[in-house]
């Protein structure tokens, strides 16, 4: 079971996302927490040292014209240690 603790979606120039994962990176190899927020809504992570890294490329198909996106996921153990987070 899959429970979503956060979501943010809009378009964005290349330059913005490039920033937005600048910033990402940048927390990551600094070991800070991460905290992504959409006005209200918010969550902090504790990312650990050793975490699993996909990267997933999908061509979506159906009534319109086809999409392709590009995934990047971060998985790691809840119950492992310094992986903790925090939604507000």
């Amino acid at each position: 079971m899959e429970e979503t603790l956060f979501v943010t979606e809009r378009r964005q120039s290349r330059t913005e996302i490039a920033s937005h994962l600048r910033s990402v990176a940048d927390k990551l190899d600094s070991g800070e927490a991460l905290t992504l927020s959409n006005g209200e809504e918010s969550v902090t992570l504790d990312v650990p040292e050793q975490a699993e890294f996909e990267i997933e490329v999908e061509r979506e198909t159906g009534d319109g014209e086809p999409e392709l996106s590009l995934e990047f996921e971060i998985e790691w153990s809840e119950t492992g240690k310094s992986s903790g987070f925090v939604i507000e």
